[in-house]
């Protein structure tokens, strides 16, 4: 290797792509690949040993929390460049981790020419982002710019009304009186250009960029008496039942419990996108992958969330890599009762 070597290092969890990762970086002239590693840990020990120029990286890999570790990476070595490659394509993770720090964001499905074309301009100064991802960013920049137009407690509003809350239900939420929240209906209805509570709802369905939880963005806290604010909960069990079983309990629990329901790892995880839930109730055993994959992968896309593993024959290696893969807790579905549930809850709050 010469000074002007470009020290590269390649973090993902798949053997197989790290070698065509390899592979299409090899093709350029003053690149060395000093690493490769397959999760977080390994991630960790090899930048200190080897401190590379550049990191080529999916974010998604175990023992490893996106935003956080990109964070924590980017304050350590404030001169690595950082082009993360993935499969993942929601605007909101992509803006997330360019926040972090990350220079470029590069999609998997995209050209290898891509790809080098991503290195180069990262090792240049400049920045990178998939041709795709493009007009994904420019949409919810006019979104955000339509948001100038909704006060917070509209977008709240608009929120409440696609979960198909009722004016009561609102107005406990909200803390407010039943005939305030109609004169609120009736202001956002003017201002996004609907006329019944029906077509509100359709609007925030095909525009969820614009809903805001009540307290979003706000750590969550034990709500002033006489007061709650809402807790965003998804449940995943394949189970409906069961789920309706929960679910009650939770809402007996806390009345202010907004739960999102799931019966496999795909719904999941799209539920994880898109309401970044504070706690997450997931099954062992699930229809298309196990629920210590599922835990896995809720905690990379919304690492705040508390995932809580559950199953109906408790095991011990089950509750060791269910505690590993990011679950605060493995519970017995026998002795998951309204106590239980009520006690996961404050202690949540008071966490």
């Amino acid at each position: 290797m010469t000074d002007l070597t470009t020290k590269t290092i390649i973090a993902d969890d798949h053997a197989l792509i790290r070698a065509g990762l390899r592979a299409a970086l090899a093709t350029l002239p003053d690149l060395e690949i000093v690493g490769e590693v397959g999760d977080g840990r390994e991630l960790t020990h090899a930048l200190l040993s080897l401190q590379p120029d550049l990191l080529v990286v999916d974010v998604n890999m175990p023992e490893f929390e996106p935003v956080a570790a990109i964070q924590g990476i980017r304050s350590s070595y404030p001169d690595l460049k950082i082009l993360v490659v993935s499969a993942y394509d929601d605007q909101s993770y992509v803006i997330g981790l360019l926040s972090a720090g990350v220079d470029g964001y590069h999609l998997k499905d995209q050209p290898l020419s891509d790809l080098l074309l991503a290195v180069r301009r990262i090792l240049d100064g400049g920045r990178w982002i998939s041709d795709p991802l493009v007009n994904r960013l420019v949409t919810q920049h006019m979104a955000i710019q339509e948001l100038v137009h909704l006060t917070s407690r509209k977008r709240e509003l608009l929120y409440l009304l696609t979960q198909g809350y009722n004016n009561q239900k609102i107005a406990r939420i909200m803390n407010l009186s039943i005939k305030t929240i109609e004169n609120h209906l009736t202001a956002l209805y003017r201002s996004i250009g609907v006329k019944s509570r029906l077509e509100a709802n359709h609007y925030g369905s095909n525009h969820p960029e614009l809903l805001l939880l009540p307290g979003q963005g706000k750590n969550l806290k034990r709500p002033e008496a006489g007061s709650q604010a809402v807790l965003t909960v998804l449940l995943v069990d394949n189970n409906a039942r069961y789920r309706a079983q929960l679910g009650k309990l939770l809402a007996k629990a806390y009345p202010a419990c907004s739960f999102f329901e799931a019966e496999d790892c795909s719904e999941a995880y799209r539920l994880a996108y898109r309401f970044r839930p504070q706690m997450a109730f997931i099954d062992v055993i699930l229809t298309d992958e196990d629920g210590i994959t599922c835990v896995r992968k809720v905690k990379e896309i919304s690492p705040n969330t508390h995932a809580f593993l559950m199953s109906a024959y408790p095991d011990r290696e089950f509750r060791r890599l269910g505690m590993s893969a990011g679950a605060i807790a493995f519970l017995d579905k026998k002795d998951i009762d309204a106590a239980t549930i009520r006690q996961v809850v404050e202690d949540l709050l008071e966490g």
